[in-house]
């Protein structure tokens, strides 16, 4: 839905990626995509160990579907291609999936990779460091030194003038992660909800979950207000979408959709380097 009302095309619903044959794809220069992160990521790999569950490569049914992205690559040989996932990719199960993933673009596909950490909040105000690949099919003079980040304002700058009040926390729930956070932090653990204001340089990182009860941004009301979630428009700005976005979605879809987004103005910013070498 939310595809369609901004592209007034709607996606390919072959169905699962992994019965596609990718012969049937039709040819094309550019490659953009992004495989589940959860195997790879820091609260990913922390939930699945604690369920003894695998992560990574030994994750059968996400951490594989890297090799779907490799076997259509393999199958159209597109000039280049953009791949983007969670910072912690490159240091997972000590470097070792890292490795295998660069071996496979690099060694059985026989393309030429960068790759760079980089953090939204060169763009946007938000801290969001997401792991960046790129490669094309004939060397060329493209580097990331080349991705130059333009800056950004404070988080006023994205949030809106007046937000309706459904988003303003209940007692109850702001009494709970007041709660969650002072237990941890007697602890001496860092966990805990996240509060911003108008003046605020940055916020944490947006997550699919934000929904749940919006902890890692929370705005301030000031004083003895209880704090509010973000709108989905304001999370929408956040990762860098215009206005002119249409979110034809619930909020609980909106925020799990913007949750797990790529950040616009840092892909538009690679792209524009890649572009001169298509």
């Amino acid at each position: 839905m939310t595809y369609e009302a901004n592209w007034h095309d709607g996606p390919n619903l072959a169905g699962d990626i992994t019965k596609v044959d990718a012969s049937s794809i039709p040819d094309f220069d550019l490659l953009l995509a992004g495989f589940p992160c959860q195997p790879f990521s820091l609260a990913g790999v922390s939930k699945k160990n604690s369920l003894g569950r695998p992560t990574g490569f030994a994750d059968r049914t996400q951490g594989t579907l890297f090799f779907d992205v490799a076997r259509i690559i393999k199958a159209k040989r597109p000039k280049a291609f953009l791949l983007e996932n969670v910072k912690n990719l490159v240091s997972h199960d000590h470097g070792r999936t890292f490795r295998t993933i660069l071996s496979m673009l690099e060694d059985e596909l026989g393309y030429h990779v960068s790759w760079r950490v980089i953090d939204t909040d060169g763009w946007l105000p938000q801290h969001r460091e997401r792991t960046y690949i790129v490669g094309f099919l004939k060397p060329n003079g493209f580097s990331f030194d080349s991705v130059q980040a333009p800056g950004h304002g404070d988080v006023g700058t994205i949030l809106e003038d007046c937000a309706p009040d459904k988003y303003t926390l209940s007692d109850r729930m702001w009494g709970y992660l007041q709660r969650y956070r002072a237990k941890h932090e007697a602890a001496g653990n860092g966990f805990g909800y996240g509060m911003v204001s108008t003046d605020s340089p940055r916020t944490r990182t947006l997550s699919a979950r934000y929904g749940k009860d919006g902890s890692e941004i929370l705005v301030s009301r000031g004083e003895g207000l209880n704090p509010r979630r973000l709108t989905p428009r304001e999370c929408a700005r956040l990762m860098g979408y215009p206005d002119s976005f249409a979110i034809p979605v619930s909020d609980t879809q909106a925020y799990r959709q913007l949750g797990n987004s790529v950040a616009v103005p840092v892909i538009r910013a690679i792209g524009e380097r890649m572009a001169p070498f298509l």
